[in-house]
């Protein structure tokens, strides 16, 4: 899906105390803002039909899914601020990703627009870009994690596997492509949970802006080198496998890097946090030694504890060598076998 670059795209006006945006030809109506980082903010807009009578002549005529479609036309926007030209480049291949996939699993990317814009005194972007998506107004895994965190709570084991098999399904349909891809950045604060009455949680994972291609030769020190750098600043540092932190001059890399950060978010989802933060707390500790070493500390869990099998399913997962690791597939015969052993 290209980029459109048309100033009659995405007209906006007073963005942080509501307002209206164009993408494309379809009129959102911002109520309010959902979430910030870096230079991309997220906002719950609601779209605005010019016959009301006819919801059909909107932005669903573009979804190809029904499921989609918003009952309310409330929607989530994320508005990116593009300085240069290397984050333009960033922004237009996390657009052509994220048009690649189609996963329930997977947050879907429903239409979007980049206009150039005209730099006033007190800005230096040069391109705004307009991102639409489902809304999940549940939040996140580390909001709900925070938040359960803070009332002793936890999810229960049942719900810790379903939520855990949804992830994998998605990553699943990534790891699938021919070239397989890898999201890259799987940690709770990527993941969108919907509760639903009677069912488990529906987990969906989002932010495609660190994935690529996974399969990588490394043949040089400077190769070696410059994918370390490019993991520092694209994989969130708690859940970063140790091949990221200290890549080998010779190495061949593929999507078991999301593997490892698929253990740490089991062990979030269980524990609310990764299982090497705790390194961070202490004195003289280095997250980067815990996690090269697989130093797992279990924290005390709920009464009744975790069964030790999802303690083994986490450590198996968190091998320090990239190569005995196990891939998605054998991850998710394993933890279908889990779900039917520890199912209510």
């Amino acid at each position: 899906m290209g980029c459109s670059f048309s100033g009659l795209n995405a007209l906006y006006d007073a963005v942080n105390g509501g307002g209206d945006v164009w993408i494309n030809e379809n009129r959102f109506r911002i109520l309010r803002q959902l979430g910030e980082g870096g230079f991309a903010f997220v906002y719950l807009v609601k779209e605005l039909l010019s016959d009301p009578s006819n919801p059909a002549d909107g932005i669903s005529r573009k979804i190809k899914d029904p499921s989609h479609v918003s009952g309310d036309g409330t929607y989530a926007m994320k508005k990116v601020l593009i300085q240069n030209n290397e984050q333009l480049e960033l922004v237009r291949e996390e657009i052509r990703v994220s048009s690649q996939f189609s996963h329930p699993n997977l947050l879907p990317l429903l239409d979007h627009a980049i206009i150039a814009v005209k730099a006033s005194q007190d800005q230096s972007w040069k391109h705004e870009a307009y991102l639409l998506f489902p809304v999940h107004l549940d939040g996140t895994l580390l909001d709900n994690a925070k938040a359960m965190k803070a009332k002793k709570e936890f999810f229960s084991t049942a719900d810790v596997l379903q939520i855990f098999r949804q992830l994998c399904a998605g990553l699943k349909h990534m790891h699938s492509f021919d070239p397989p891809y890898a999201h890259n950045d799987v940690k709770p604060g990527n993941v969108l949970v919907t509760y639903r009455k009677g069912q488990a949680p529906l987990a969906t994972l989002m932010d495609f802006g660190s994935a690529r291609p996974a399969r990588k030769q490394i043949r040089t020190r400077s190769e070696a080198l410059q994918l370390q750098e490019w993991a520092s600043e694209h994989c969130s540092a708690p859940f970063r496998a140790p091949e990221l932190w200290d890549c080998p001059s010779h190495a061949d890399l593929d999507e078991r890097t999301d593997i490892w950060s698929l253990g740490c978010t089991l062990f979030a989802i269980m524990y609310g946090e990764s299982p090497f933060e705790y390194a961070l707390g202490e004195s003289g500790g280095s997250l980067q030694l815990a996690i090269v070493n697989a130093q797992i500390k279990w924290p005390s869990g709920p009464n009744p504890p975790y069964p030790d099998a999802l303690h083994q399913f986490v450590t198996w997962m968190l091998q320090p060598q990239a190569a005995v690791r196990p891939r998605i597939d054998d991850i998710i015969i394993h933890v279908d076998k889990l779900i039917t052993k520890f199912s209510n």
